[in-house]
């Protein structure tokens, strides 16, 4: 998810005084914890038996001592005797300060939590239902709460804020990997990422830490909806990139809303973006460069076709010096109608007045599903997982200073990293997925990022990537969750040679 809008989505560290006279009450230690249950889904007629382990692994430094409690869920296949002939898939989404429970209960694991997509009615009760489109029929699922999201805690004793940045992050997720490959004995077995938003960063960092440090090579890594080089996704003064990537999905969006000529609006979804992605990448990307040299009569072309690929006046656009921020974007559409669309999926729209867009509170796709994954999680966790817990879960922290050092005064690109994993290990493929209605992570960002890796040909060949019909969370339109299922599927069987 974007910077501008933080996907982005601690512990609470209690001092306990006594009486000078009397000994310090000694804090317990955090111990390892598993809940196990059994259950079972039917798959294209096949019925599939697996057990279900909700639990804690604890985090310990070099001299044994506890630094941190971390929560995951993991789903096995029941029956399998040979660790080998079963990959592991390990899943986590993003922020900084997400818990995993959107690829948990969205996309990857058996149960998800019926939003309805955009036609929904976010209004409790809500519904868990058998997840047709799980990975779980060919792979062993993990689904990780980083430290300070879900029930994941640091250790009593232990500055949260030594986990929530950059580099400590890799460190503390790749240290749960390791434990639990060491601790539920699978370290032979195919090993995968899928991650989501800045969990993508995350794992490409972790795509070369874990095989370049600890030795863990992977088959695969899914990247959904990719947040990989930030220079494409904040605009700011002298960054002329992200003007240019998010056109397409400012057409998209243009699209879907009826807002484009009759040319563009009749010729479908893909033709438009093709239009759009071709001007954004040439005219466009000259206009801007050429900054106020740019002739007036130029400028007030490239103004009309933008007018023409946005559904937005052109002389509005020229007041804006031809740059069309997201907010302004958001706004602006729909504004006749006293409406603003989604940052996260542009589908969605909410009433507005004049009061400026904020944040995530004036998002109407981030307000259709927090409620519904929020009390969908925590009753399906404490209900058919039975894990109990009196602490929070986190489903999004935003209280997180998170640390950025890596891209001190500049943008972060974890592009060297996802470079050098695919390139210390040939058998490393990866498979990219990216929404048309995604105001947060555009497809063109995604395109630019790949095309900027600096691969040779043989390696660009082991990168795919997919484009779905919906926003951020394209999963939630159920075609595009089919679509995805058939493409991990893919990647599995491509990473495996099957």
């Amino acid at each position: 998810m974007s910077p501008r809008f933080p996907l982005v989505f601690g512990a609470v560290l209690c001092a306990f005084f006594v009486a000078a006279a009397e000994p310090a009450t000694k804090q317990e230690e955090p111990q390892d914890k598993e809940v196990r249950t059994t259950h079972s889904i039917t798959l294209n007629g096949q019925k599939l038996d697996y057990q279900a382990t909700a639990g804690t692994l604890v985090l310990r430094g070099e001299d044994n001592k506890p630094t941190a409690s971390v929560f995951f869920v993991a789903y096995t296949k029941t029956g399998i005797t040979d660790a080998t002939s079963r990959p592991v898939t390990f899943a986590f989404s993003g922020g900084p300060g997400s818990s995993a429970v959107w690829l948990h209960m969205g996309c990857l694991g058996p149960r998800r939590i019926n939003v309805g997509d955009v036609s929904g009615n976010p209004a409790p009760p809500y519904e868990v239902v058998d997840n047709q489109y799980t990975m779980l029929d060919r792979t062993d699922l993990v689904f990780i709460d980083p430290v300070s999201t879900g029930f994941s805690r640091a250790a009593p004793g232990v500055d949260a804020n030594k986990f929530h940045g950059v580099q400590q992050d890799i460190h503390s997720v790749g240290g749960f990997i390791r434990s639990y490959l060491t601790k539920f004995r699978r370290w032979n077995s195919p090993k995968f990422l899928i991650c989501e938003s800045y969990g993508t960063a995350r794992g490409s960092l972790l795509g070369e830490y874990l095989q370049g440090t600890l030795g863990i090579y992977l088959n695969g890594i899914g990247l959904v909806s990719p947040a990989l080089n930030f220079q494409t996704l904040l605009f700011s003064p002298g960054n002329d990139v992200p003007y240019v990537v998010f056109l397409p999905g400012y057409t998209a969006t243009a699209w879907y809303h009826k807002r484009l000529g009759a040319g563009l609006q009749q010729g479908g979804l893909e033709k438009a973006v093709a239009e759009s992605r071709e001007f954004a990448q040439n005219d466009y990307a000259r206009a801007l460069f050429e900054g106020s040299s740019l002739p007036a009569l130029e400028e007030k072309q490239i103004a009309g076709r933008l007018a023409q690929l946005t559904g937005l006046e052109s002389d509005w656009i020229l007041r804006k010096n031809l740059r069309i921020d997201t907010s302004a974007f958001i706004e602006r559409l729909l504004k006749k109608d006293r409406l603003i669309v989604g940052h996260y999926d542009s589908r969605f729209t909410m009433p507005h007045g004049e009061e400026p867009v904020d944040g995530l509170q004036s998002d109407p796709s981030w307000a259709a599903v927090l409620g519904p994954f929020t009390a969908g999680f925590n009753a399906y966790v404490r209900g058919e997982l039975k894990f109990e817990s009196d602490l929070r879960y986190e489903v999004l922290n935003r209280r997180l200073k998170w640390d950025w050092t890596p891209a001190q005064n500049s943008f972060l690109s974890v592009s060297d990293s996802l470079r050098q994993a695919l390139l210390s290990n040939r058998e490393l493929r990866v498979f990219v997925a990216t929404g048309y209605y995604d105001l947060a992570t555009p497809i063109l960002s995604t395109e630019w990022t790949i095309n900027h890796l600096g691969l040779e040909p043989d390696m660009r060949k082991r990168i795919g990537l997919g484009y779905y019909e919906g926003g951020h969370m394209f999963y939630l339109h159920i075609p595009s969750l089919k679509r995805l299922k058939q493409d991990l599927d893919g990647l599995l069987d491509t990473s495996l040679k099957r």
